[in-house]
């Protein structure tokens, strides 16, 4: 074997076993009879089934999945619009400034988004009245927000690769702009906005600290009940959590890897 090629399986094996090793040991400390996560005591699920009458977790993280599937689906559309605008609408007033706004959520620190939504909600309670008091609201305002910025530079970078003969062969043919962009640009970048809102789901249920600035009482996510728990200790619960998520990304990569295979061997002749 060339020491190029034992290399590179050395560094890939090391690089698998640092990404994956913690994870594996997290799966089997959920089946830890002990409480004391470090100590070993013998095989059990019962911290399953504590984790599912837990109410505070279960609340926290139905709560989370409405807030991710609401923000993700509102950025979709927010984020489709902008990436569309300045992809095909050329130059116009007001463009650099527009691209600097969608893309500023990309670069800018959570901490500094978090505290700057804080204060506008803040400054418009005290003029407008609303929003009154933080809760599921400010978090669905402040998700969207920062998730839209994503959505927009995936669909406009789908657009900018996209052949535009296709849509001028539909004006040609007497579309009207509503129709040919709901029956031709719309199908050609449904997978960039499907990518955008699975990104946007994702970004949203994993999101701490924005959450910790725009939330009130009684809408704790499930990021932020989980964080409170590990800094009184890591809990045999938050392993069963954690190992069930786990489960149900690698069942949906697996999900994917499936079609996308059965896909290709329709295509191949």
């Amino acid at each position: 074997m060339k020491r190029g090629s034992l290399f590179l399986n050395g560094s890939a094996l090391f690089g698998f076993v640092f990404l994956y090793a913690p994870i594996i040991s997290l799966i089997i400390y959920s089946f830890n009879e002990s409480k004391l996560v470090t100590v070993w005591s013998g095989w059990s699920i019962k911290w399953y089934i504590a984790l599912f009458q837990n109410e505070q977790i279960i609340d926290a993280a139905l709560l989370s999945f409405k807030i991710a599937a609401i923000s993700a689906t509102l950025a979709a559309v927010l984020g489709t619009m902008a990436g569309f605008v300045l992809s095909r609408m050329g130059r116009f007033r007001g463009k650099t400034i527009l691209s600097g706004w969608v893309t500023a959520p990309l670069v800018m620190p959570d901490v500094i988004t978090g505290l700057s939504l804080l204060l506008l909600f803040v400054a418009m309670e005290s003029m407008f009245g609303w929003p009154a008091g933080r809760g599921t609201g400010t978090i669905v305002i402040a998700h969207t927000t920062f998730c839209l910025a994503y959505v927009a530079v995936v669909v406009q970078s789908r657009l900018s690769s996209m052949d535009e003969t296709l849509e001028e062969a539909a004006m040609d043919l007497g579309a009207k702009p509503s129709s040919l962009f709901f029956l031709v640009t719309l199908p050609l970048i449904a997978p960039a906005i499907i990518s955008g809102w699975l990104l946007s789901f994702t970004l949203s249920l994993d999101d701490l600290v924005i959450a910790s600035f725009v939330s009130g009482p009684g809408n704790s996510t499930l990021p932020m009940v989980i964080f409170s728990k590990v800094r009184l200790g890591v809990s045999p619960e938050v392993n069963a959590l954690a190992s069930l998520m786990i489960l149900v990304v690698a069942i949906a990569v697996i999900a994917a890897i499936v079609i996308m295979r059965r896909q290709d061997k329709y295509k191949m002749p």
